[in-house]
C-alpha cells in the first residue's frame, strides 16, 4: 500500500491576466462525488491537458478524468508568457544554448513535436491567430552585451543549420514601434498562444471520454493493489492509472524532495490602450520579444477586436515554499511599470491593469522530473522555465509511456538522468537567489 498526503495546494499571487481579458468562464464542474475511469490525470495545465488529449487519441473507449485544483487558465500555464518555443531555451545560460549542438537537436525534436501536437488541435478547434499563430519569435537586444549574445546565438544556431534572420534597429523600430532596442534576432519555428484562452479551448475540445473537474484539489493519494484512489474535498477517484501533471507541486504529493526548485517570474498587462496611444505607439499590433539575455525582460504586444495591450514579465526569485508575499508581488510590480516606461516614454502614463506571478520549476541539471515514478503512477513534470513546449511534450509522452506506446523521442527523455539532489536550505535559497540578483544586474538595461 502506497499513501501520499499533498501537503500544500497551489496559491498563485495577483490576477491571471490572460484569463481575466477573456469572456466569464460557465460555472466550473467540480467533482462531488465517487467516480471510477481507467484514467486518472492531476493538472489541467499544458502537460495535463496534452496528456488527456493523446490518451482520447490512443484509447478511445476508456474514461479519462482531470482534477484541476483550480480553474483553467487561473494557474501558472495561465501566467505564462504565451512563448511555445522550439529552440534550445536554457535559462541558466548567458545566451539560451542549452549544451552541445546533438543535446541541443534533441530538444529541438521534442519542442517541435510538442508545437506539431499543438498546431493540430489549434486546426481541429478553430482556434484564431490570437490564440494560436505559428509566427516564430525574436531575440530583442537593447545593448551592445544583448547584441553579442545574439551573435553567439546565431552562430550556434548556424552550427546547426536552423535558419535564423538578423534584424537592425530600424526593423526593431519597425515592429515594435519603440526605438529601445538595437537589433534582433528572428528565428521562424515558434508559436506565440494567448495561453489562457488555449487551455480553455483545448479543455472544451476534449468532449467524449475525458471528463474534467476544476476547483478540485488533491488532498490524498493511495494505492491499494493495483487501484489508486484520490480523494478531494467533496469526492474522489479510482483509476488503475494516474499521470500527475502539476509540474513543482509533484513534491507536495512527496516526490522528488529536495530535487527541485521553485521559482517565481513576475509579469504586468496595461489598460486597454486608447487609440490614440495605439496611434502615437505605432508598430505592428501583434508581436512579442524575449531578451537576448534570459533575465531580461520580455514584451508582448496583443491586438484583438479592438483590444490593445501590452505584456511586460522580468525578475526572477528562487521561493522553496512555492509562495510569496503579496508585498512582493507590489515590489517587483514597480519595476515592471519602470520596464514598460523605458521601453515606451510616450505611454508612460498608461497603467498596469493586472500585475501578477508565475511559478517555475527547474532542476539543477535542466532535466524534467518525468517517468513511471510508482507503480502505475506516472510524472509529467519540472519544465525547466519552457512550460509552453516541454509541458506540452512531456504530457504527450507520460500518455504515451503509460499505454506501453514507445516513440524514440520517448527514450531520449527517458534516457535523461534524474534531477540532481539540491544543497541544503538556506544555503540553496541564498546561492540561488544571489546568482539570480547578479545575473540581473548583470543584463544591465536589457531588464
Amino acid at each position: 500500500m502506497s499513501v501520499q498526503l499533498v501537503r500544500k495546494q497551489p496559491r498563485d499571487p495577483g490576477p491571471a491576466a490572460w484569463n481575466a481579458i477573456l469572456p466569464a468562464a460557465g460555472r466550473p464542474r467540480v467533482l462531488d462525488e465517487a467516480v471510477t475511469c481507467d484514467w486518472l490525470v492531476i493538472g489541467a495545465g499544458f502537460a495535463g491537458l496534452s496528456a488527456a488529449r493523446r490518451l482520447a487519441q490512443l484509447c478511445l473507449t476508456d474514461r479519462i478524468v482531470v482534477l484541476d485544483a483550480t480553474r483553467i487558465g487561473e494557474g501558472p500555464a495561465g501566467r505564462s508568457s504565451g512563448f511555445m518555443i522550439d529552440l534550445p531555451h536554457n535559462l541558466s545560460s548567458s545566451d539560451y544554448s542549452g549544451g552541445t549542438a546533438d543535446a541541443d537537436k534533441k530538444q529541438i525534436a521534442m519542442n517541435r513535436a510538442a508545437i506539431a501536437f499543438a498546431a493540430e488541435a489549434a486546426g481541429e478547434h478553430g482556434f484564431p491567430a490570437q490564440v494560436f499563430d505559428q509566427r516564430g519569435k525574436i531575440n530583442a537586444a537593447a545593448t551592445a552585451r544583448g547584441r553579442s549574445l545574439n551573435v553567439r546565438f546565431a552562430s550556434h544556431l548556424a552550427a546547426m543549420n536552423e535558419p535564423h534572420e538578423t534584424l537592425d534597429a530600424t526593423a526593431m523600430r519597425q515592429i515594435t514601434g519603440t526605438d529601445y532596442y538595437e537589433g534582433g534576432l528572428y528565428t521562424p519555428g515558434a508559436a506565440v498562444l494567448q495561453p489562457a484562452s488555449y487551455l480553455r479551448g483545448l479543455a472544451e475540445g476534449l468532449s467524449g471520454n475525458v471528463t474534467i473537474y476544476e476547483n478540485s484539489p488533491v488532498g490524498r493519494l493511495e494505492r491499494t493493489g493495483a487501484v489508486w484512489r484520490v480523494q478531494t474535498s467533496r469526492g474522489g477517484v479510482e483509476a488503475p492509472k494516474v499521470i500527475l501533471a502539476v509540474n513543482g507541486h509533484i513534491q507536495s504529493f512527496g516526490y522528488f524532495r529536495r530535487r527541485l526548485m521553485h521559482v517565481f517570474t513576475y509579469a504586468a498587462m496595461t489598460r486597454t490602450l486608447t487609440r490614440e496611444e495605439v496611434r502615437r505607439l505605432g508598430g505592428e499590433p501583434n508581436w512579442g520579444v524575449l531578451p537576448a539575455d534570459p533575465m531580461g525582460t520580455t514584451v508582448r504586444r496583443i491586438s484583438g477586436a479592438g483590444d490593445h495591450r501590452i505584456v511586460v514579465r522580468n525578475r526572477f526569485t528562487y521561493e522553496p515554499t512555492m509562495e510569496i508575499s503579496d508585498a512582493r508581488l507590489a515590489r517587483t510590480g514597480d519595476r515592471l511599470a519602470r520596464a514598460f516606461a523605458d521601453r515606451f516614454p510616450a505611454l508612460a502614463h498608461v497603467e498596469m491593469e493586472y500585475r501578477w506571478a508565475g511559478r517555475l520549476c527547474l532542476s539543477r541539471n535542466g532535466v524534467p522530473a518525468f517517468g513511471e515514478i510508482d507503480e502505475n503512477l506516472f510524472s509529467a513534470c519540472c519544465q525547466n522555465g519552457l512550460g509552453v513546449a516541454r509541458g506540452t511534450f512531456c504530457g504527450m509522452m507520460a500518455a504515451e509511456l503509460a499505454t506501453c506506446h514507445n516513440p524514440p523521442l520517448l527514450a531520449d527523455l527517458l534516457a535523461a538522468d534524474e534531477p540532481r539532489r539540491l544543497p541544503p536550505e538556506p544555503l540553496a535559497w541564498l546561492g540561488a537567489n544571489a546568482t539570480l540578483r547578479w545575473k540581473q544586474w548583470q543584463a544591465g538595461a536589457e531588464v
